[in-house]
């Protein structure tokens, strides 16, 4: 007769399940997908743009047999609201103060912070806010040095100058499909590992009435992150953050240029140059993921 061994606690499967919750913060609907176990190592992922909380689909379920995972859509992206331009303040310190409200409402006092594009100045404008706070980084194709912002933020550059309709207009092009699916292809070597379905999901959103403005609003508002970047420096050297930066070297929108000085004021963060472009995660998964949990492993205390 067989008898069943007692499963050992080590043993037991952790339910990796992602979650998809919508709650109000500042009055408004935020949408977040959210894994792992509740009383787990918090890690916060902050998507870029032109793309959502999607952008981690595949990341999430990998961490979260051991961190408790949370994936926000800001304000006009994914499914998240998106209130009227004119009635919404749609700039990266609203972001943060929601990004901070939902942490808040999640009770997540500590979190280590994965930061790709925007998410970048959105997790560090939430740093310099509370430093104590940030357990670690990863840094995905995210800037913080002027260095990184090559020819592609030259028309964003003039819009930040003047803010006038006419640079406004010319950058338009920016949401168009053309440009989504070179986001997400360029710069990649095998092209057939990048699903399709990535710039058709993100194209649909940003075609909805209204988006367009709200991206535009923002592209203008980039600037106020630039007169910042002292400040996240200082951030790193004075807080020292166990620091990942996993980067696609190809990337003409975030360059590697932007990945070195990093170690500037972080001597000790680790860089890896992937051979991809703007959205590393959807050809490089395979060699990230070692990458992330090993780091999150050794830098950040589990239960």
């Amino acid at each position: 007769m067989m008898v069943n061994a007692p499963v050992s606690a080590a043993a037991e499967i952790v339910d990796s399940t992602t979650h998809y919750h919508t709650v109000k913060i500042g009055g408004v609907d935020v949408f977040y997908r959210e894994a792992g176990p509740a009383n787990a190592p918090v890690v916060l992922l902050l998507h870029g743009f032109p793309t959502s909380s999607h952008m981690f689909r595949n990341l999430i379920p990998a961490l979260a047999d051991r961190y408790h995972v949370i994936a926000p859509d800001y304000p006009g992206f994914g499914e998240s609201a998106a209130p009227d331009h004119t009635k919404f303040a749609y700039t990266f310190a609203n972001y943060a103060d929601l990004v901070d409200g939902l942490l808040g409402r999640l009770g997540a006092n500590n979190y280590a912070m994965y930061v790709m594009d925007y998410g970048a100045p959105v997790g560090y404008r939430l740093a310099l806010k509370h430093p104590e706070r940030v357990t670690a980084l990863i840094v995905q194709n995210g800037n913080a040095y002027e260095e990184g912002l090559k020819e592609f933020w030259d028309p964003i550059k003039a819009y930040w100058a003047d803010g006038s309709a006419a640079h406004r207009t010319a950058l338009s092009f920016l949401v168009t499909p053309a440009i989504t699916k070179f986001q997400y292809t360029d710069g990649v070597a095998d092209v057939s590992r990048i699903d399709p379905d990535n710039w058709g999901h993100d194209q649909v959103l940003l075609d909805r009435p209204g988006n367009k403005d709200i991206q535009l609003d923002l592209f203008h508002d980039y600037g106020s992150n630039v007169p910042l970047y002292p400040k996240f420096q200082a951030f790193f050297r004075e807080r020292k953050p166990p620091m990942l930066i996993v980067w696609g070297k190809n990337d003409k929108i975030f360059p590697a240029d932007g990945a070195g000085p990093y170690l500037r004021d972080l001597p000790g963060a680790e860089l890896h140059l992937l051979d991809t472009g703007h959205f590393a995660l959807e050809d490089k998964l395979d060699e990230m993921v070692p990458l992330i949990r090993d780091f999150l492993d050794r830098k950040v205390v589990t239960n």
